[in-house]
């Protein structure tokens, strides 16, 4: 053997190290029965009995034994003990370690005791290789993963009682679960270092550091909860093909998955079983025993992603302030295959054999659980699971793209106007995991009149309930206008409904209209200008998300207008930003009018934006028949079809163009691949309450004055003043 690095102990003095993390184990399985810590559940599961004599078993045969002379304390358990060392000789097959009725428990205490006593008395004569120095803390630290797996396994075997025995009165955990604190962190990326850069221990799989190059991304501050993962089932996350991995599809079929493992239905709500028993699921908790597939059908379900392994250490090691459960909860599912380093080389010797020949077919999990013991976890940690596996203590956190706005910008500059900024979008929104587009490019001439066909179909109420509840109220909305008023309209259509305001309005002095859709924008000026001469409109062509500057106001109140429940296409961040926006860009005094959808029967929502006569679905195609003719790309209409939805999580109705095939778009030089049923995820529409308008109202800087709904099916307008 070559000779290893000097890794030094963690601890202070050797002996007392090993008793420490020794006793451990130890005291897991004080109180547990003989038969307990004998029997397999499974083939991935080892008997408590077994994890007690293998982790012995490995100071034996890696330390011990190395001393000239040495004579084992029981020639068989080398056989009976030795896990996956090629090396070392014959093994048990794991599927048949819960067959061994002997050596009896007695028999393997006595072992561990024995072993015990020659380490002790090995440690007291001093470790002077790096070799048994290296060796040693490995022994140490794989003993503490059996410590994880011991509970693991036995957590396994008690569920399959029919009695739901407690192994425990109380969980044995090192640390009380961490509170949520709420959002997401952004970290720029850029060329980072990760791995473990041969400074203290850690496992050989854990480096060489290398430098990546990461991509802006953000990274959820918080665990996915149980609550979360109660809405995935309720909006049928275990029944949607379109979600899964081809992989994972088939897995939930054969094993009839409908929820996380040890989870359970019953009249009363969800119950789990842990190792204190079984008890209602924690809503507030986070989820538990989900595989690398469920964690992944997740992520799509709510438009985001999982992190890579270099994003959670990046984000680990540059500030772990901002996230809750970072460690100690839950083993994080990322999206990195257990592959090597860049210049990776295994630990020389039989520890060769660790972890190097396990990579394949294998996923990443970072972080720590609430079952690793202390001075185990790191941020550079490697664990590994195959994608199906769910039985280990593993959940997950949310990570997202950010779009390079510098990708947007350069398109505009080289290509110029709305063609730039839709062609670099487009191809942004389609490189995501979840692909998106934004619903403002649905707004072309031809889009614009496509939806204005929606607002008269009978299952689309929101225009005609907005308008009349618009015609009724207007007295009182524009009662505080005052003299040479200004109307500012943030993505102003047809203009159709600013006619009622206008009317109720005859002081008003500047009509303002913005949208994105030049054509759209210039023909209702010319019809908004010949109806009233008397108001002088000026019409900007722009993106409402990114405000212009706005012409001269005039001399009157600034009152911003925004109906249609538009702001149901913002996530609730960018929508308080909006808002923000509209009220730097209207001044102090202003007053805004803004229109929302409200929360109802979902059978409602989808019939509204999946009409029977089919405009609903051409107005989500037209996004494509746009990128053709505007883009030159190449996208088969008849392969993509409308797809209308409602995400109870979100409170949001939601469109998809869904490929009903494999089949590979260009658009221009880029060529993006599709699955089939793959979706692009084209327009969120979030609904209301009123509590919820109030709350987005006040977190932008404005106080709603007046809140009125109108019948069923049930829309409101809201005033707010800054």
């Amino acid at each position: 053997m070559s000779e290893l690095p000097q890794f030094q102990s963690p601890w202070s003095n050797d002996v007392s190290a090993y008793r420490a993390v020794r006793d451990r184990m130890t005291e897991l399985a004080a109180g547990l029965s003989a038969e307990d810590l004998a029997a397999q559940p499974m083939a991935d599961a080892s008997p408590g009995k077994w994890h007690l004599a293998h982790t012995s078993w490995f100071f034996e045969a890696m330390i011990l034994s190395n001393e000239p002379g040495y004579q084992p304390v029981d020639p068989r358990f080398q056989q009976l003990f030795n896990s996956y060392y090629e090396a070392l000789g014959h093994r048990v097959n794991r599927h048949e370690r819960g067959l061994m009725t002997r050596p009896n428990l007695d028999d393997v205490l006595a072992y561990r005791r024995e072993i015990d006593r020659r380490m002790i008395d090995r440690l007291s004569r001093g470790l002077t290789s790096g070799a048994d120095r290296y060796l040693f803390v490995l022994g140490l630290h794989h003993d503490q993963q059996h410590q994880e797996l011991f509970l693991m396994d036995l957590l396994y075997l008690m569920s399959r009682s029919p009695l739901d025995p407690a192994a425990y009165d109380i969980e044995p955990r090192e640390a009380p679960v961490q509170p949520s604190v709420g959002g997401v962190t952004r970290l720029n990326g850029g060329l980072i270092t990760i791995g473990h850069d041969g400074e203290g221990f850690a496992f050989d799989n854990e480096g060489p550091a290398h430098q990546t190059l990461l991509r802006p991304y953000t990274l959820a501050n918080d665990l996915v909860t149980n609550a979360d993962w109660i809405r995935f089932i309720e909006d049928d996350g275990y029944s949607r093909p379109e979600l899964w991995l081809a992989d994972g599809w088939a897995t939930v079929k054969a094993e009839q998955w409908i929820a996380p493992l040890y989870w359970h239905a019953a009249e009363a709500g969800w119950s789990v079983f842990g190792l204190a028993g079984a008890a209602p699921v924690d809503p507030s908790a986070p989820v538990r025993h989900i595989s690398f597939y469920e964690a992944d059908a997740y992520a799509r379900w709510a438009g985001k992603r999982l992190p890579t392994e270099a994003e959670w250490e990046h984000a680990a090691v540059t500030d772990a302030a901002p996230f809750s459960n970072l460690f100690g909860e839950v083993w994080q599912h990322t999206a990195s295959a257990y592959a090597p380093y860049p210049g990776f080389r295994p630990t020389d010797g039989t520890a060769s054999e660790y972890n190097g020949k396990f990579m394949a077919n294998q996923m990443i999990l970072r972080g720590s659980c609430f079952a690793t013991p202390p001075g185990h976890a790191r941020a550079t940690y490697r664990n590994f699971f195959y994608p199906h596996q769910r039985w280990a203590f593993m959940g997950l956190r949310l990570a997202e793209d950010i779009v390079d706005q510098s990708t947007v910008d350069e398109a505009h500059h080289n290509e110029g106007g709305e063609t730039a900024a839709f062609r670099a979008e487009l191809i942004a929104g389609l490189s995501q995991p979840q692909k998106a587009v934004s619903p403002k490019w649905f707004y072309d001439a031809e889009g614009s009149r496509l939806f204005e066909d929606i607002t008269r179909l009978p299952e689309y109420y929101p225009t005609r309930q907005e308008a009349s509840l618009l015609k009724a109220l207007a007295p009182r909305l524009t009662q505080d206008f005052g003299d040479n008023a200004v109307l500012v309209e943030f993505g102003s259509g047809a203009s159709e409904k600013t006619r009622i305001l206008l009317d109720a309005a005859p002081a008003l002095s500047t009509y303002i209209p913005i949208d994105i859709s030049s054509d759209a924008l210039n023909e209702a000026a010319e019809r908004i200008t010949e109806a009233y001469p008397s108001i002088e409109v000026v019409p900007v062509v722009g993106d409402f998300l990114n405000l212009p500057a706005l012409p001269e106001l005039g001399r009157g109140r600034r009152i911003g207008f925004f109906p249609g429940s538009t702001i149901g296409n913002l996530d609730r961040d960018a929508a308080v930003e909006f808002l923000k926006v509209a009220r730097a860009r209207l001044d102090d005094g202003s007053l805004f009018i803004l229109g929302v959808d409200l929360v109802k029967a979902p059978e409602l929502l989808v019939a509204a934006y999946d009409d029977a006569q089919g405009v609903t679905a051409a107005f989500n195609r037209n996004l494509l028949v746009r990128a053709n003719a505007e883009l030159g790309a190449d996208f088969d209409l008849d392969a993509f079809e409308h797809l209308a939805l409602w995400n109870p999580a979100e409170s949001r109705m939601e469109m998809h163009l869904r490929s009903i095939r494999d089949q590979h778009v260009a658009i221009g030089d880029t060529v993006i691949a599709f699955s089939r049923g793959e979706t692009i995820h084209t327009e969120s529409s979030r609904k209301y309450t009123r509590a919820s308008v109030t709350e987005l109202a006040e977190a932008a800087g404005w106080t709603v004055s007046l809140f009125e709904e109108s019948a069923d099916p049930s829309v409101a307008l809201a005033l707010l003043r800054a």
